[in-house]
């Protein structure tokens, strides 16, 4: 793909982005200022593509890294940008033109003892509610720590917000990740990146696991970790037996 694009012409751009699309997907502020940024220095510089790091980034747009790298993860998921390479370089993206967005596709609601509701969403689930959907991201994880990769040992595991509640994390499967109770532990309020950092940095993953671990993360973001969920009784039995 030849990144040299024709120029759009902003006046008109920015009023498709305030009228049409910020109402259309949600758009918060802060998601408003990082897509109208990305925009900036890509589309309108003639450019479909950016290469940026969050630091360099976060400190443009005066925001935090942490806000940053939510909201980038957030119109990743809203179809604002895709994300095509993320290393310790930095990330490459793709952005997107209002009128090439389009909606976010509504996720069907999962079947529970053969019923369908057509009110819930996997994503709007709480997934610290019930005991098989507890199982259900345990199970997604085949066994693993999702952060240092071990296998678990006996009944060591336990659920982790991967952005913690006290910074506005949600108990939806795109926030919950099984892992063993030491990462549990020594994660704590830390940001998943940095804690993920620090397990390469003191050798418990290599730099293969560690990018491995990091593109996870941003696919968890987007919601594509998607868990499969059992009827209550048959996930009840299945623990029972395991």
């Amino acid at each position: 793909m030849k990144n040299n694009q024709p120029k759009p012409d902003a006046e008109l751009l920015w009023k498709q982005m305030d009228d049409e699309l910020v109402p259309r997907l949600g758009l918060n502020l802060t998601e408003r200022v990082v897509y109208a940024s990305l925009l900036r220095h890509s589309r309108l510089e003639g450019k479909r593509q950016l290469h940026f790091t969050i630091p360099c980034f976060s400190r443009s747009v005066h925001l935090s890294e942490w806000s940053t790298r939510q909201a980038v993860r957030s119109l990743g998921a809203k179809g604002a940008l895709r994300l095509l390479d993320r290393s310790q370089a930095g990330h490459v993206a793709e952005v997107f033109l209002p009128e090439e967005i389009r909606d976010v596709p509504h996720i069907a609601a999962v079947p529970v003892l053969g019923h369908r509701s057509s009110d819930e969403n996997l994503q709007e689930l709480n997934f610290l509610k019930m005991n098989s959907r507890r199982e259900a991201i345990h199970e997604r994880e085949r066994g693993r720590c999702f952060y240092c990769l071990g296998r678990f040992v006996g009944r060591r595991r336990v659920l982790d917000h991967v952005v913690p509640v006290v910074r506005g994390g949600s108990n939806s499967y795109c926030n919950l990740v099984s892992c063993c109770a030491e990462c549990n532990s020594r994660k704590g309020e830390m940001a998943a990146e940095d804690f993920l950092r620090n397990l390469s940095r003191q050798r418990r993953l290599t730099s293969t696991e560690l990018e491995d671990r990091l593109r996870a993360l941003d696919a968890l973001a987007a919601g594509e970790l998607r868990p499969v969920l059992l009827p209550p009784a048959v996930a009840a039995r299945k623990q029972r037996n395991s």
